[in-house]
């Protein structure tokens, strides 16, 4: 009997101990000490944030102000609230620095030093220059104050605990594949770029396994029953969408109006990434990113 206090004992102090650790465990890179000296571009940034969803997940489609949070994500793991990010400087991020705001952006870390949950795509960012990081937060200082209070997550136990999502980014985290590739033209790479990017079309539409992390290596772009809310996303691997019967020119008119070929329209999440976000990027951006989705590596 003593021998099994014991035992029990060693094992809460080795688990104690680890918690601690992994608490302490520093995360994220400073980002260059030139990012606060450029200029950024409000239109070219109000268009990043277009093309990268914010609007979507960030204003609250029941009469919410733009980009002022509360939207509500349904997890298998707990309820996560989309946080204000307008220019308050208690609810939003009207006290932040440009620094700051790269690291939440490209590293899905808070001013606190604690990480996001990856319910924020952040993964996806992780490749956007300090140009576009500065574009980006020039635009979201043309905000307006709102001072409605950004909502706590809930969370069941473990996943209350942030400390252990350093553990998941280190297991689960990838860098978005956007370099380009050569012999591949410019029209192509853009569509990489944004499909493997800013537009995150892989956060919906990839398997993900029981701890909520992508399938890149098996699964990518092979659809998903996990997403906010028990909803559904189809496959998009260019074998799928040709036996569906899409091409590249019918791909992009549906990310321009949300109609498909059989004449339906997209509903649910994929009809709110058209109306908030798609619907707004350029022909040339539309047609370059079905001309990628339709001729995947």
């Amino acid at each position: 009997m003593r021998r099994l206090f014991l035992g029990t004992g060693a094992i809460a102090v080795s688990a104690a101990i680890g918690f601690v650790v992994l608490t302490v465990w520093p995360i994220g890179a400073t980002p260059s000490p030139e990012l606060a000296n450029l200029t950024g571009d409000v239109n070219r940034g109000a268009y990043l944030a277009r093309a990268s969803g914010c609007i979507a997940c960030h204003t609250n489609p029941e009469g919410g102000a733009p980009l002022a949070g509360g939207v509500e994500l349904d997890t298998p793991f707990g309820t996560v609230y989309s946080p204000n990010l307008t220019t308050d400087p208690e609810q939003g991020i009207g006290n932040w620095t440009i620094e700051q705001f790269a690291v939440a952006v490209r590293q899905g870390i808070s001013p606190a030093g604690e990480p996001y949950y990856p319910a924020f795509t952040y993964s996806f960012y992780a490749d956007f220059t300090d140009q576009e990081v500065a574009d980006l937060w020039a635009a979201f200082q043309t905000l307006p104050a709102v001072e409605t209070p950004s909502r706590a997550p809930e969370m069941a136990f473990p996943f209350n605990q942030r400390a252990g999502l350093k553990l998941w980014r280190a297991l689960f985290q990838f860098d978005p594949l956007t370099e380009p590739v050569e012999g591949k033209s410019d029209s192509w790479n853009r569509g990489k770029w944004l499909v493997e990017g800013a537009t995150h079309c892989a956060a919906c539409h990839t398997t993900r396994n029981l701890l909520g992390g992508r399938k890149v290596a098996t699964a990518k772009f092979a659809g998903s029953d996990m997403l906010p809310g028990g909803g559904k996303a189809p496959p998009i691997d260019t074998t799928s969408l040709v036996q569906e019967g899409w091409d590249a020119g019918s791909l992009a008119y549906a990310l321009k109006t949300g109609i498909t070929p059989s004449g339906d329209a997209f509903g649910n999440a994929m009809g709110e990434v058209v109306l908030f976000g798609t619907q707004f990027l350029s022909t040339e951006d539309l047609d370059a990113m079905a001309e990628y989705l339709m001729d995947q590596p």
